[in-house]
């Protein structure tokens, strides 16, 4: 065992039940306050299921988006060499810097009826702000650097000479994608679009600038949890936040499982 573990887990420990776990356990006990037929009324009032609907199905959209465009980012910043590179590596992190509230604000000015984009495709009847492609636009802004950064490194150590081999046996660039690399880069993959999803559902200052604040369209239930706790309803809105943190629990266990299967299934395929 190496030396200091005792002193260090014991830190990290602490650490992890100070800030992470009491106020947890603080939130799910004022939930527990309320009793069941209480807390089933409180989650499934209309007005909680739209907000349900509209953050999920928008989540997934950003997610399903940031699958895409992440993974193809991260080809490129690993496969090719170009001006310029080192400065769009280091602006995919900028959304973990950027308060979201600042990444909202920035939204809405490109965006808006006089925005830079807002002034082209509101002409066209596509509408961003205040409506719910705006929610995806800003989840899909503060959530895609996961995809990228958890699958640059993995095609990063994707030797070459098992990609060579499959050219040399006559495979085309698509089947060294999807047969060679596609495989090995799957676990990260999912994990990224998957930790994606879990940061848009959760996500608040952004969405609140771009989308608004309109019951049934564009609430979603971050926003539904801060109104709760404006009017000082505190366990409505641990009730609330209590579904998100069950979805999230819920999303990652089933990641896990998923990634455990893929690494079975790729060891068998060897």
């Amino acid at each position: 065992m190496l030396p200091g573990f005792g002193l260090t887990f014991g830190i990290t420990a602490l650490y992890l039940v100070l800030i992470v776990a009491l106020p947890l356990a603080a939130m799910l006990l004022k939930t527990f306050s309320l009793g069941w037929p209480e807390f089933w009324r409180i989650v499934s009032s209309p007005r909680a299921i739209s907000a349900y609907w509209i953050t999920f199905s928008s989540a997934a959209a950003a997610a399903v988006f940031n699958g895409f465009f992440g993974l193809l980012l991260a080809w490129v910043l690993v496969r090719y060499e170009f001006p310029g590179k080192r400065i769009i590596d280091g602006l995919v992190d900028l959304p973990f810097a950027l308060p979201t509230a600042v990444a909202g604000l920035a939204l809405v000015t490109l965006f808006g009826p006089a925005g830079w984009y807002g002034q082209v495709l509101v002409p066209l009847g596509i509408t961003v702000t205040h409506a719910q492609l705006g929610i995806i636009v800003a989840m899909a802004f503060t959530s895609l650097p996961f995809v990228v950064r958890t699958v640059q490194p993995v095609l990063e150590d994707i030797p070459e000479d098992v990609q060579e081999a499959a050219r040399l046996l006559g495979a085309t660039p698509f089947q060294v994608f999807s047969r060679v690399i596609l495989p090995l880069i799957l676990p990260a993959f999912t994990t990224g679009v998957v930790l994606c999803f879990a940061r848009a559902i959760g996500e608040f200052g952004a969405v609140v600038f771009i989308a608004g604040n309109l019951p049934g369209m564009t609430e979603i239930v971050s926003l539904l949890v801060f109104i709760r706790l404006d009017e000082h309803n505190y366990p409505a809105a641990a009730a609330l936040a209590t579904v998100l943190l069950a979805t999230a629990f819920v999303t990652l266990f089933l990641t896990n499982l998923l990634q455990a299967w893929q690494l079975r299934y790729a060891d068998k395929s060897r």
